[in-house]
């Protein structure tokens, strides 16, 4: 074999080695997950499900809940003060075991030499993210079903989740076409590595603006404005929901049509509801820390890390493979005095349709479909 096709051999089997990285090897699964004939299927990669869903082992069996309160135990405990000492020393081991760095231990949090001390940012921060926890779990039930959340599903060990976003930098040429992207014009991993716009998170997980797409009239009214530029950020953020669920679009639309809702599947009522709660966590619960959080922990813009559907969800339909760490963890299923969970009182996504019952699942689905709803 001469030089020449020696060479071009060995470009082409490094090439292929470089496209296959991009792959997802393994055996794969595939779910029927709409209506039959239609092509509606699921593909899943166990082995990828297994990793993510790769829960630590509780610190100790749960306590009963028993015994002085542990407000009545130990000082300063203004949040959790509700809960017996037992439960609250329990849920203390296990944050250490979600969130605080190995070599910090309790000190990440607390001052070893006055745990009641309020002298480090974490601690502060940790109290609001309980009560995030809590709102999450009880005012958001409809997203979080009986699964809910703990720490470890966003932080997964690590001291700040890997997944999380701040607000974008204005472009370094505003006043020239070269370099000036106005954010997007690029392949972006926040919107599928495609190059719609990449900054919808402000857009919709922090501010309240209208995901639209297709209007009712031809006209711009009260009700249906919607330009191609914000048809564009749509897109971006259903990109990025695509990606952060790995799924594709029809795990909750119809292609017949991407808008109605009656034709969607219950899942588009669930992702509803999941962008309202990344929204209120975003301006509730981590904005307000904006100025407790020092500036490492900070963006380019000076606001805090916020989260988004990649927080939570970081490539599953379901968090951790759908797992629940609750039994394990009671103390974050709500305030120690039960508050009846509150659903959105906003109304549907379009103004001339309303989001439709969760479980009114079309009888053509099949019933597989229907029990994963």
């Amino acid at each position: 074999m001469s030089t020449y096709a020696k060479t071009v051999t060995f470009g082409v089997t490094l090439g292929s080695l470089v496209l296959l990285t991009g792959c997802e090897l393994g055996p794969k699964t595939v779910s029927q997950v709409g209506y039959r004939g239609a092509g509606l299927n699921q593909i899943n990669d166990p082995d990828h499900m297994a990793k993510a869903a790769a829960i630590p082992a509780a610190p100790y069996a749960v306590p009963e809940d028993t015994g002085p309160l542990a407000s009545e135990s130990y000082q300063n405990v203004q949040v959790l003060g509700g809960v017996s000492a037992e439960r609250f020393n329990h849920l203390m081991a296990a944050i250490t075991q979600w969130v605080a760095p190995p070599a910090q231990g309790c000190n990440y949090c607390h001052n070893p030499e006055n745990l009641a001390s309020d002298e480090k940012y974490t601690k502060i921060v940790a109290r609001k993210m309980i009560q995030m926890t809590w709102n999450i779990n009880t005012k958001y039930a409809s997203h979080v079903k009986q699964t809910g959340v703990t720490c470890y599903t966003c932080h997964a060990g690590n001291a700040v989740p890997q997944y999380k976003w701040t607000d974008a930098v204005a472009s370094p040429n505003p006043g020239r076409i070269r370099g000036a992207k106005f954010g997007q014009n690029a392949p972006d991993p926040n919107v599928g590595y495609a190059s719609l716009p990449s900054q919808g998170f402000t857009d919709y997980f922090q501010n309240a603006n209208q995901i639209r797409v297709a209007s009712s009239s031809a006209y711009p009214s009260k009700n249906h404005v919607v330009s191609i530029k914000a048809a564009e950020s749509s897109y971006g953020l259903m990109m990025h929901l695509s990606s952060s669920l790995g799924v594709n679009c029809t795990y909750c639309h119809n292609s017949q049509s991407f808008r109605s809702w009656s034709l969607s599947r219950a899942q588009r009522a669930t992702a509803y509801y999941g962008i309202r709660m990344v929204r209120d966590t975003n301006d509730q619960y981590i904005s307000s820390l904006q100025s407790v959080f020092p500036a490492y922990r900070k963006g380019p813009s000076g606001d805090p890390y916020k989260v988004n559907c990649m927080t939570c969800h970081q490539g599953l339909s379901k968090p951790l493979g759908g797992k629940s760490m609750i039994a394990d963890n009671p103390v974050l299923k709500g305030p120690p005095i039960a508050q009846a969970a509150v659903v959105p009182a906003e109304g549907g996504p379009n103004a001339d349709e309303t989001v439709p019952d969760a479980f009114n699942t079309p009888a053509a689905m099949t019933d597989t479909t229907k029990a994963t709803q």
